[in-house]
């Protein structure tokens, strides 16, 4: 079937403007099969894709689900801020904050326009964090083909999941982080066989200065990912629990070695429930409209 009002949104640019994540968004239709929707990243030219339910759910949730073109996902970061920032360009208001629904779970969001675009922040809940098994760990190094040179001197790797697990792979600077060459299909069987969504490989922030990350995720269909903000998120809950702090607030760049420069800013601090975080990008609409509210 065709989807004729599909918008694109590059979501979590850097600052001024440039790179982001291409993430389609639509409104979904109800005759609408899942493979139909699996079909629309890769006609608009996409990792993902979102499609907007009608109404909202009894707690006051906007439903909205998200695609591969290989599966379905529980949640997708940077494409909560592709469509919240879609939201807002739908009415005539400054700011906007709403609450969405996706993958059973009702959250908070607000989207704000800004000059370079439109700013978004959703809260992720609660990171459950552990150290992965021995022969976990080997299988996801081994299968990212890190030398004995990369890996990070004082940190070390930790399953982190809002949701759905991964694995967060710290090493040493930005140029072991360029270096990464998975192999993709070790990487595939490695995730499938722990349960895991894919493996985030990071620089750690220090200071004021960013962070820098690469996601790779072929178990879901995503090779690299752009932008993932889930895991800016996971990284800073991983901060927090590891420094000791009350609250970490970081920024982390990804997309560079795909030649779309993205930046995903996290904060975490720690709650009754354990520690949570909230997500943000900025995203900027190549084909929205402004409307009556």
């Amino acid at each position: 079937m065709s989807w004729p009002d599909v918008t694109v949104v590059d979501a979590c640019v850097r600052r001024d403007g440039r790179g982001g994540s291409p993430t389609a968004v639509t409104d979904d239709d109800p005759a609408a099969t899942d493979a139909d929707r699996r079909a629309v990243a890769a006609a608009a030219g996409t990792s993902h894709a979102a499609f907007l339910g009608p109404g909202r759910t009894p707690d006051g949730g906007r439903p909205v689900r998200f695609f591969t073109a290989t599966a379905e996902l529980s949640g997708c970061g940077h494409g909560t801020v592709a469509v919240q920032a879609v939201r807002l360009t739908r009415t005539a208001l400054d700011e906007l904050n709403d609450r969405q629904h996706t993958g059973g779970r009702t959250f908070d969001t607000v989207a704000i326009r800004r000059p370079a675009g439109i700013e978004v922040w959703f809260d992720q809940g609660v990171v459950a964090l552990r150290h992965p098994a021995p022969d976990e760990r080997a299988a996801i190094v081994a299968a990212l083909g890190l030398t004995a040179d990369d890996p990070h001197p004082t940190d070390a790797p930790r399953i982190a999941a809002p949701g759905a697990p991964r694995m967060l792979v710290p090493v040493r600077d930005r140029s072991a982080l360029l270096r990464v060459r998975p192999h993709l299909g070790r990487l595939t069987a490695a995730c499938r066989r722990y349960g895991l969504l894919g493996c985030f490989v990071y620089v750690p922030p220090v200071g004021d200065q960013p962070g820098a990350a690469r996601m790779f995720a072929p178990a879901i269909g995503v090779d690299e990912d752009v932008a993932n903000a889930n895991s800016t998120g996971c990284l800073a809950a991983h901060l927090l629990d590891t420094t000791g702090a009350r609250t970490v607030a970081i920024e982390v760049e990804q997309g560079d070695a795909l030649g779309r420069p993205s930046s995903v800013l996290a904060s975490a601090r720690r709650g009754p429930a354990g520690i949570t975080t909230r997500v943000g990008g900025l995203a900027v609409v190549r084909d929205g409209h402004r409307g009556d509210n």
